[in-house]
């Protein structure tokens, strides 16, 4: 009989540049010293001892941590937000405007304000164009069998199937991202009218009444799940198909083609089934509904293929407001954490279930893949098995112990080695969970529900504190940005 499929995720390396200090430790590191040093020289000794409490101030700011970082790390991050908010820029407002609007693009706020939706030639499916990041996305709707409730062998190939799947996109070194993005969202129940309207008999005498109330009192209780599959053609790598192809998002498009045909093929092999890739309209609600929840039972009435559509235009919110620890959007609160710590010791591989299906709960879980190349990540290897060998080394001259964490890292490092060698692709994961609610108050509960449900799953949550307007939008929206 097939054993249950287990992973194993490498401990997350905590070492720095230097000497186990981060870039801002030794920028402010460094600048102590040499402020230190003219102030010697200037006023002597006695100067720099006066200022003993501007060192102190120095040191807790190189080496005091607050929620794992040192709060040198956190200085960039607080100071963006306070220019954020010094600029106004942390409450965004659809402002009307008479000038011509570039078609296609998406009007989202911050970073993805230059996102635009185009189609294919052929009108088949579009795509999100990323000018900046020079990417071109499509995205594509799936759904699969309840991992849980498949027997072992089966769970066995789904597993190796998906992983065969990453490897292989990885390996043709055009693809930047691949996405991976599971939502709960609120139903209107239109859906279900609808299907009752067409199928249903409402004169049965007694079935139909007890079909009617339960329709209009179990669809906007329900809280169906969607997933959607984003691939990111990295248009800078695939210069030369691009150009063979025709140049410009004609000749991406048909590169885009081949990449989406092969997913497409490969994701069957890992229990998935595709359901089609998105227009542009579909793209567009999809973006809408993750601002806007109760969005949702409006763009269904509209919709004639059963498949939420809004227009390109009004993909994007009336309202972002930009807190600490949240954002509010037009309908709903959002909280969005980071996934810090995978599992640390060996688990099933449906670890995520009880986080997925936690009751009550309205969230997104994505999950980004960004392949490397073999030749980048040799080095990067070389360069962690010589960091790690440098500390021991500098322990040891002073007489210090072994650190055990150092001797697990190695091991891993060495693990990710041998299976570059032996031809597997090297792919980065980041995992980010976005929390929605309609009120604060709700978000609070929803939030302690999640960490607790994470708990169970081995998972270390860490809120984006400062970061929340930038995480919302890499964590809900469908669309491979670079984390």
């Amino acid at each position: 009989m097939p054993e249950t499929p287990t992973v194993r995720f490498p401990h997350r390396s905590r070492r720095g540049i230097l000497l186990g200090l981060t870039a801002p430790q030794l920028v402010l590191a460094s600048l102590s010293g040499v402020l230190l040093l003219a102030i010697v020289l200037a006023a002597g000794v006695v100067g720099a001892l006066q200022l003993l409490p501007l060192w102190a101030l120095l040191a807790a700011a190189t080496f005091l941590r607050y929620r794992g970082r040192s709060l040198a790390d956190w200085a960039p991050i607080v100071a963006r937000y306070l220019i954020r908010r010094a600029r106004g820029q942390l409450v965004w407002l659809v402002r009307p405007s008479s000038r011509p609007r570039r078609e296609g693009l998406l009007h989202l706020p911050g970073r993805a304000a230059s996102l635009r939706v185009v189609t294919s030639p052929n009108r088949r499916y579009a795509a999100v164009h990323d000018p900046h990041a020079g990417t071109l996305t499509a995205v594509v709707r799936v759904s699969a069998r309840a991992y849980a409730l498949l027997d072992p062998g089966a769970q066995n190939a789904n597993v190796t199937g998906w992983g065969r799947a990453l490897a292989a996109l990885a390996r043709t070194g055009q693809i930047a991202r691949i996405q991976v993005l599971e939502r709960t969202v609120p139903d209107s129940g239109d859906a279900l009218r609808r299907y009752w309207e067409e199928h249903g008999n409402p004169e049965a005498t007694v079935a139909g009444p007890l079909y009617e109330e339960l329709i209009q009192s179990a669809g906007p209780a329900a809280a169906p799940h969607e997933a959607y599959v984003a691939l990111a053609l990295d248009m800078k790598a695939a210069r030369r198909l691009i150009s063979q192809a025709g140049s410009g998002l004609t000749g991406a498009f048909a590169v885009l083609g081949q990449l989406t045909a092969a997913f497409e093929q490969a994701a069957r092999t890992a229990g998935l089934t595709p359901l089609g890739w998105l227009t542009a309209e579909e793209i567009a609600a999809v973006a809408r509904t993750a601002y806007d929840p109760k969005a949702l039972s409006a763009l269904d009435r509209w919709s004639d293929s059963g498949q939420p559509t809004a227009d390109p235009a009004a993909a994007g919110p009336v309202v972002v407001v930009e807190k600490g620890d949240h954002i509010t959007t037009d309908t709903a609160v959002h909280t969005t954490y980071w996934v810090e710590n995978w599992p640390r010791t060996e688990t099933s591989a449906g670890f995520l279930h009880q986080l997925l299906f936690t009751a009550g709960v309205r969230r997104t879980l994505s999950l980004t893949f960004e392949p490397k190349g073999l030749e980048a990540a040799m080095r990067d290897v070389q360069r962690k098995k010589a960091s790690i060998i440098a500390d021991a080394t500098e322990r040891s001259r002073r007489g210090q112990v072994d650190s055990e964490a150092d001797s697990i890292e190695y091991q891993d490092v060495k693990d990710r080695e041998r299976q570059l060698i032996a031809g597997h692709a090297d792919i980065a994961l980041t995992g980010l969970l976005t929390v929605s609610a309609d009120s604060e108050e709700e978000l609070r509960a929803a939030c302690a529900t999640v960490e607790t449900a994470a708990v169970a799953a081995q998972l270390d949550l860490r809120p984006l504190t400062w970061q929340q307007a930038e995480a919302f939008t890499t964590a809900a929206l469908p669309f491979a940005l670079h984390s």
